[in-house]
């Protein structure tokens, strides 16, 4: 039976598209079979991150509407052989996505024989996020450690309490939280919430904080999940994060402001 993961956010330009990329490629890593759905019709993002926006030829919304099989929609990724991408249309209308027709590739996904089904939310409330919340099993929330970030995030945490498949059968989603972003300087400085603020205003498990890091960036550019970065901060945060998700317990790193050495202090220096 596979476990439907939606990684979901109440704003955008939180780094939900990157966290998707990043938990799909740390679970394959981890030796699950995983695919990664972009269920952002109309604006797909998910085929750049992970590098395979010239490969698509079809996508969900060919699946859904019977224009292509599963077989020709997914796209197996070439750096890990245990992940596989299912690309957003850039042109049908986000009505397409339907609950059955959702649903039954869910259900096509676990015969396959993945483990793991990501599905990588739009922000908000509009038909393509409902439709990932639904379904979920596991709630991975991504939030920015500011005040209105946060608050959008309390409300699809209501959504998923109350519209959420298993919510309506009289069960649970599991919610996990991300935090993103995370500049412990300005946390001590108080320009932005600490990670034990979002934790108490939200009262969700965390499962990892993600430093402010260029590395993010450069991989979006480069097409590469930022997991696979084993010299970023932010690489292996996310490897972090996986492994929490996992059942596994690690101690929390930078959450805690970098020592700069003599000569960093006289220049100025810093990232």
């Amino acid at each position: 039976m596979a476990t439907v993961v939606t990684v979901t956010s109440g704003k955008g330009g939180v780094g939900k598209t990157t966290s998707s990329a990043a938990i799909a490629a740390g679970l394959a890593q981890a030796g699950h079979r995983t695919v990664v759905i972009d269920f952002d019709v109309g604006l797909r993002n998910l085929d750049l991150i992970m590098g395979v926006e010239r490969r698509v030829v079809f996508d969900f919304v060919n699946v859904i509407s019977g224009e292509a099989t599963l077989n020709q929609a997914l796209i197996q990724d070439k750096r890990l052989e245990n992940l596989s991408i299912l690309a957003a249309s850039q042109t049908k209308d986000k009505d397409a996505l339907t609950e059955e027709g959702v649903g039954q590739v869910l259900e096509q996904l676990a015969e396959m024989g993945f483990e793991y089904i990501v599905c990588d939310s739009p922000a908000g409330i509009e038909r393509g996020a409902t439709m990932a919340l639904h379904f979920a099993d596991h709630a991975v929330i991504v939030t920015n450690p500011e005040v209105s970030s946060v608050r959008d995030s309390d409300r699809i945490l209501g959504i998923l309490q109350s519209k959420s498949k298993r919510a309506k059968e009289g069960g649970k989603v599991h919610e996990h939280l991300l935090i993103t972003r995370y500049d412990p300087a300005r946390v001590d400085n108080g320009e932005m919430l600490s990670k034990e603020d979002v934790c108490d205003i939200l009262a969700v498990k965390l499962i990892g904080v993600i430093p402010e890091s260029k590395a993010v960036l450069k991989a979006s550019n480069t097409g590469v999940p930022v997991i696979l970065d084993d010299d970023a901060d932010a690489g292996l945060a996310y490897g972090d994060a996986v492994a929490r998700f996992l059942g596994e317990d690690r101690p929390m790193r930078f959450v805690t402001p970098k020592k700069q050495g003599l000569f960093s202090r006289i220049l100025g220096g810093g990232d």
